[in-house]
């Protein structure tokens, strides 16, 4: 589980586990533009997704950008596996390279506190709550969350936007 909001409400100022359990200090990713998901193995937007995060992440990480996956089964049971199974099924049918953390919830009173700080001010069609796998939060270069988008925006449409926030100094 992440650690409790910080006073500052940067999003690098949180600690989350990533998908072998290790702590993970967010403040490594201090100064570059985030596009944080929450991710699940059996979703029907699954493919193309990862498909279009991988054509992202390819272009992007070498220039101050950081897509970072958190897998979530609160929608439909559609992340069911292990933290081991998650890893495999990522890296090895879609060959993501962009982190993956730790299975979290991210409704209710058990979410995450990272994602109850990515959804305060950031609403969606059923308030702050997350709606469904794969919604997305551009997170700025300062740690605040710039943008929502929805499940079934895909990532590529999203481009001219976060590359606007990556190359804004």
């Amino acid at each position: 589980m992440a650690s409790p909001r910080p006073a500052t409400g940067s999003f690098y100022d949180f600690t989350v586990k990533d998908i072998k359990g290790n702590d993970v200090d967010l403040s490594i990713y201090k100064g570059k533009v985030l596009l944080v998901i929450n991710v699940a193995s059996k979703c029907g937007l699954t493919n193309s997704n990862y498909d279009e995060l991988n054509q992202l992440y390819q272009n992007y990480k070498d220039q101050g950008f950081e897509i970072l996956a958190f897998p979530c089964n609160q929608f439909g049971s559609q992340e069911p596996g292990s933290n081991k199974e998650i890893e495999d099924f990522v890296c090895t049918r879609f060959k993501s390279e962009f982190p993956i953390f730790d299975k979290i919830e991210v409704n209710g009173d058990n979410a995450a506190p990272v994602y109850k700080f990515l959804k305060e001010g950031k609403w969606g069609f059923f308030g702050d709550d997350i709606q469904w796998n794969f919604t997305k939060f551009l997170v700025d270069k300062e740690g605040k969350a710039s943008h929502r988008y929805y499940p079934t925006t895909p990532p590529l449409s999203i481009e001219v936007c976060f590359s606007n926030v990556v190359y804004r100094d």
